[in-house]
């Protein structure tokens, strides 16, 4: 049954994150600020003081220690939240793949950020996509409400699954635009995001050590009871991120089914089911292509969008079903795999290819250090896919979208 709510507010995407962390009742905070991410702890600094939200807000000397504090209060049976971005999110790096070596469910933002040198405080996914191989799961949002609904979602897919869920949605162009947001009760919170149930046992009386040393092969422990090494624990992670696409999934239909709202789970759609032209990307962008498709039509072009919702783990079957009628798929990536190209890009290849499809499939760089994007501007870069195709020509190198030079 959907359940009706009444609270809309026009606010920000950080203010979204932070009202999420609210209504799941965090227990901790600890955060570090970096733009654009900052007012989200400062929010939640003023509900905790203010006695809005019973929890222990930890100020910290960085983005390391931030995740550290992190990590000991979630092991110890704290529902925990933090958030950063860019260069901050590079300093947690070591924490970030402790966190989830140790199956913590920690509920992290990031607004995403162009990373230095030179430095920008504007937008691209590059802080995010520097740390897709940490273990965390990676969530991407088009607008405001997804935030708050996806951080929701987020705890309960990271305490379901015993995996971090990295929550990612583009700096300024969310973080600080302000949106209409369906803001729910606490009561209707609480129903679907029930308390964090322990998975750790930390007890005095039969102390423990956690994360020690770990020999390559399995050994009998001080009990005699025979326990994982090191290569055990990477193929565990491994099973749970292939786990959580279920997980997410899930968690997206019993949000609609509580609060009337849907996201798509792993990714979403927009005019897909006669398309042959696709266009595909991540976040707002992925927004800004609607409009593009949009235009395509009218122009006798069969476009439509797939919308990646979940970067990490890379939803390989759905993408490969949605795109088994494609014979041309655009890809938009806002970061870039040095050397090679969007990695976004890098991953549908592969995925297409072990599914064995074959569609064309051309990969934009767009939208690097907060550069301008537009849908006329994705709309051409679509045309001239079209007639690079038509043309059969030979393999298309990865193109540039406003680039200057």
């Amino acid at each position: 049954m959907t359940v009706e709510t009444k609270s809309i507010s026009v606010i920000t995407g950080n203010k979204a994150a932070a009202e999420a962390a609210r209504l799941a009742r965090v227990d901790v905070v600890a955060a570090y600020p970096i733009t654009p991410q900052s007012p989200v702890v400062e929010a939640l600094s003023k509900y905790i003081e203010t006695g809005i939200l019973d929890a222990e807000f930890i100020t910290v000397e960085s983005e390391h220690s931030a995740m550290g504090v992190c990590i000991g209060a979630a092991a110890s049976g704290s529902r925990v939240f933090t958030a950063s971005s860019a260069n901050g999110l590079a300093y947690m790096c070591e924490q970030l793949s402790w966190a989830a070596g140790s199956r913590l469910p920690i509920v992290m933002g990031c607004a995403n950020r162009a990373m230095s040198a030179p430095w920008s405080v504007l937008n691209d996914q590059q802080d995010a996509m520097s740390q897709r191989d940490q273990g965390w799961i990676q969530l991407y949002c088009r607008n405001n409400q997804e935030i708050f609904d996806t951080f929701l979602q987020g705890f309960r897919i990271a305490e379901q699954v015993q995996l971090p869920v990295m929550v990612c949605y583009d700096g300024y162009i969310l973080s600080h635009t302000v949106m209409p947001v369906d803001i729910p009760e606490q009561e209707q919170v609480d129903a679907y995001l029930p308390p964090y149930s322990v998975h750790t046992v930390l007890d005095p009386d039969t102390p423990r050590n956690i994360n020690p040393v770990t020999l390559a092969d399995p050994r009998l422990n001080g009990d005699g009871v025979l326990c994982h090494g090191y290569m055990e624990f990477r193929y565990l992670m491994q099973q749970a991120h292939q786990e959580a696409m279920d997980v997410i999934v899930a968690a997206d239909v019993e949000f609609e089914s509580c609060f009337g709202r849907s996201w798509g789970g792993l990714t979403w759609s927009h005019k897909l089911d006669d398309a042959d032209t696709v266009l595909l990307a991540a976040g707002s962008l992925a927004g800004e292509a609607t409009i593009a498709a949009d235009t395509l039509r009218e122009e006798g072009i069969r476009a439509g969008v797939l919308g990646l919702r979940s970067y990490r783990p890379f939803p390989a079957a759905a993408l490969a079903a949605q795109l088994a009628g494609a014979r041309l798929v655009v890809v938009f990536d806002k970061s870039l795999s040095y050397g090679y190209g969007g990695p976004i890009c890098i991953d549908l290849q592969a995925a297409l290819m072990n599914h064995r499809l074959s569609p064309e499939i051309h990969g934009y760089i767009a939208g690097l250090g907060g550069r301008d994007i537009k849908a006329r501007e994705l709309t051409a870069a679509v045309q001239e896919s079209v007639a690079w195709v038509k043309q059969e020509k030979a393999l298309k190198p990865t193109g540039w979208i406003n680039l200057k030079l």
